[in-house]
């Protein structure tokens, strides 16, 4: 992207940072599924909006940035990810502004392009309004690459599938160890829709599985993918 070559800061707390041909393929996939395409070549900026939860140094969304998102919620319960974080997105140039109003899809106020939220994951999925982001912005694509060892998965699942900040079409990446065994194919939503599994596929001892929420057939290679979610 466009931050191709700069040098991320690091938190002094230990991360478990994205491979880098996991990173590589992940990517890859995000622009299959047309995430990162201009709506009309060259007149229209590409609208999609990023929720990076576990965002550690940020690494994961300010790819995103880079390659043309509109915005990216970073969220992170150590301060010290966070501040981390927020040097990287000005090191990066992604401290300005969006501008809102009519078209923009976006409030007359606008938002910033990065926002750092320092807060438990948990909380800014199922009460996003108490950790400062709004509860009515809709994300495009929310990736979670928790640390393995300290969450409960299938809580993480639940949150993730019922949260007020995910819509149709939202795209959903979750991170886990290939000792989990594997996720499900679909996951119910509460109410009564449904989180489709389009992709499952395991690097070394970590396995990225990816679903799209409510699928309306706008993403075409976005495809229920079944098969990939019977072993590892």
């Amino acid at each position: 992207g466009s931050c191709r070559g700069r040098k991320l800061e690091s938190p002094t707390v230990y991360l478990r940072p994205m491979m880098g041909k996991v990173k590589e393929a992940v990517y890859s996939t995000f622009t299959s599924f047309g995430l990162y395409e201009d709506v009309v070549a060259g007149s229209i900026k590409c609208r999609t909006r990023h929720l990076d939860i576990f965002s550690g140094s940020g690494s994961v969304g300010l790819e995103s940035l880079s390659r043309g998102v509109r915005h990216c919620t970073f969220v992170d319960m150590a301060e010290d990810c966070c501040s981390t974080c927020e040097r990287n997105i000005e090191k990066c140039g992604f401290d300005g502004w969006n501008e809102g109003g009519v078209g923009s899809g976006i409030g007359e106020e606008g938002e910033p392009v990065a926002k750092v939220v320092c807060a438990d994951a948990f909380r800014a999925l199922r009460q996003p309004e108490t950790v400062g982001i709004d509860p009515n912005a809709k994300y495009d694509l929310v990736t979670l690459c928790p640390p393995y060892e300290e969450i409960v998965y299938a809580d993480l699942i639940d949150a993730v599938a019922n949260s007020v900040l995910v819509t149709e079409d939202t795209v959903i990446l979750i991170e886990y160890p290939v000792e989990l065994g594997c996720l499900p194919h679909a996951i119910v939503r509460e109410d009564g829709g449904v989180l489709v599994g389009v992709r499952n596929r395991k690097y070394g001892r970590t396995v990225i599985a990816m679903y799209i929420v409510n699928p309306t057939g706008e993403r075409e290679d976005c495809q229920s993918r079944p098969e990939e979610f019977i072993t590892l």
